[in-house]
């Protein structure tokens, strides 16, 4: 099972306080277990909201709000792919995660729709475009 691991953003990792080279180290160290261990499929931290925008759905009309978002604590941070056998294994690979912000901090674990997930909707014609789109995607990394 693939799952998203989202770290969740603080007062400092919004006010882009950068991690010190001791975290920057633990975090690489970890990141190496996750890669050799098979488990990490992708990774990155993000740039605080005040750098994001969003986009909102009304019907047709769109409009985008500019960052900063209010509520720090629903915000991301940074993420990880994870290709997992259970949802208790991602657990117990957070458990491992050295803490990611200077203080008390917040990991999310969710799993990642798959196909078989959305049923009859998901056609043949649907599911040989998305295995397209996939594999041209991975040509470009």
């Amino acid at each position: 099972m693939r799952v998203m691991v989202l770290v969740k953003a603080d007062a400092d990792s919004e006010a882009s306080v950068m991690p010190e080279e001791q975290l920057l180290t633990e975090m690489g160290k970890y990141n190496e277990e996750l890669v050799k261990a098979g488990i990490m499929l992708a990774g990155d931290g993000l740039h605080p909201s005040s750098k994001g925008v969003r986009v909102r759905f009304s019907g047709k009309e769109r409009s985008v709000i500019d960052g900063p978002f209010a509520e720090t604590k629903e915000l991301v941070a940074g993420y990880w792919l994870w290709q997992v056998r259970s949802m208790d294994e991602a657990v117990e690979w957070v458990k491992r995660c050295p803490n990611p912000m200077l203080g008390e901090s917040e990991i999310e674990i969710r799993p990642v729709f798959e196909a078989d997930d959305f049923g009859e909707a998901y056609t043949p014609e649907a599911r040989e475009r998305d295995e397209r789109l996939r594999a041209q995607t991975s040509q470009r990394q």
